[in-house]
């Protein structure tokens, strides 16, 4: 949140991301650089009061400074307003803290706002900017952990073997516990895995406690209810709506809640892209694939913790599926613009079935990557889509150390597999600007 501290022309700031990502840690930190900080929380009625006491917007604001007992003069000044959804005026008052005091630093937060808030009011277009709020990565995680020499010896290349292994035991690691913040805390102070399942179980009931507030009647409230308990089983596959979940629910009806979830930021449906330029569409009369908040979440419900530590290689738990989707959450957690998704790419013909894991943008490069662990010559779908594609850049993220190779696709085409140790998926772009 730096970046927007000094931009010139900066706008209220408003963090989206699903509960228990640390957007009010986040902020309580950002705090400590202004010489004064205010916090509303809206879920409090005298907070919400604030702003539902008919004053014009300045008296408004004369009357948060007087109740919090701070300086209106005191610059810089931040603000922060939380579970902003809880107050429709105080959504419609930020184009006001753009328009008339931009000297005042302002961010918000809030839960499914586009949804809680009644439909006839409307962000205040143009006059506000958004931030996407994720899970932590690997390197926050490293930093957490007070791993911060195996953070460095990540940049080197080559990387000695020891630090490969390492790095791999931290990356299982993290794999296994997941990026969100307190289950993160929770394990910095008790590292044992039974007493984080209590942690785990309240972000869960969490995430069921506010059902209610997605849902439009009780029929939906329990179809909501069913596909969050069905997707961790599904994760990392595609998904039909019909009957989602061995239940009797239509199509239309699990759609709607996927959507719900979608905008929540709990999960991401994941469309398949079958051209291999910019600009590339998802299809979305095909299946989509479903990629949930965090990967922890997953092996937790899933009841797959134990399997990812005993495995020597997490590429072989869950089909694959479970270094697939960390992978993802990985490309994902460096994208701060809520509109970023994953995508993958796939060719379905009569003779012919091939499906690349994820496509990543480069400059103006549609890059294939895949999440292996056999050798080059098995890439099968990598080389289909290479075979078609205007450049020769390819990246595999598998078990071994990193390596690039001039190689060739089963119909001859030479290109440059680029390959990547799973805890360097958080340094593709840095990767792809030495080799590209």
């Amino acid at each position: 949140m730096a970046f927007w501290k000094e931009k010139p022309d900066r706008k209220p700031l408003i963090l989206r991301g699903a509960r228990q990502v640390g957007k009010t840690s986040l902020v309580e930190l950002f705090s400590k650089t202004f010489r004064q900080y205010i916090l509303l929380n809206l879920e409090k009625p005298e907070d919400r009061k604030i702003f539902e006491n008919d004053l014009p917007f300045h008296e408004q604001v004369e009357a948060m400074f007087f109740l919090k007992d701070k300086q209106r003069l005191v610059s810089p000044t931040l603000l922060f307003i939380d579970e902003i959804q809880y107050s429709a005026q105080a959504v419609k008052n930020l184009r006001y803290f753009y328009e008339e005091m931009p000297e005042l630093f302002v961010i918000a937060a809030g839960s499914l706002l586009e949804t809680l808030l009644e439909k006839k009011i409307s962000f205040p277009v143009g006059r506000v900017e958004y931030l996407a709020i994720r899970p932590c990565n690997f390197p926050e995680f490293l930093l957490a952990t007070g791993e911060k020499k195996s953070l460095e010896m990540m940049g080197k290349n080559p990387v000695p073997e020891y630090v490969h292994q390492k790095l791999s035991s931290l990356f299982n690691r993290f794999t296994l516990i997941g990026g969100m913040p307190g289950i993160i805390s929770s394990y910095l102070a008790n590292p044992d895995l039974i007493t984080l399942h209590s942690v785990y179980e309240s972000i869960l009931v969490s995430y069921f406690d506010d059902i209610e507030k997605y849902a439009r009647n009780s029929t939906m409230e329990h179809i909501l209810r069913h596909v969050i308990r069905s997707v961790f089983s599904q994760c990392g596959s595609r998904v039909t709506f019909e009957r989602f979940g061995n239940s009797n629910y239509r199509s239309r009806e699990i759609g709607e809640a996927f959507r719900l979830l979608e905008k929540a930021m709990l999960l991401q449906l994941v469309y398949p892209v079958e051209n291999i330029v910019l600009p590339y569409i998802p299809n979305l009369k095909k299946s989509p694939r479903l990629h949930l908040l965090d990967t922890g979440l997953v092996n937790y419900m899933a009841k797959i913790q134990k399997e990812i530590l005993q495995a020597g290689d997490i590429a072989d738990v869950y089909r694959g599926k479970v270094v697939e989707h960390i992978i993802g959450q990985e490309l994902m957690a460096k994208e701060t613009s809520v509109l970023a998704k994953l995508a993958f790419w796939t060719r379905e013909s009569k003779n012919s079935q091939a499906e690349v894991d994820y496509l990543y943008l480069f400059k103006d490069l549609v890059i294939p990557v895949e999440v292996k662990s056999g050798s080059a010559g098995k890439l099968r779908s990598l080389h289909l889509f290479i075979d078609q594609s205007p450049h020769r850049f390819a990246v595999r993220f598998w078990s071994g150390k990193m390596q690039v190779e001039n190689v060739k696709t089963l119909n001859q085409k030479e290109y440059t597999l680029i390959s990547l140790p799973h805890y360097m998926a958080c340094k593709l772009d840095d990767i792809l600007s030495m080799v590209i």
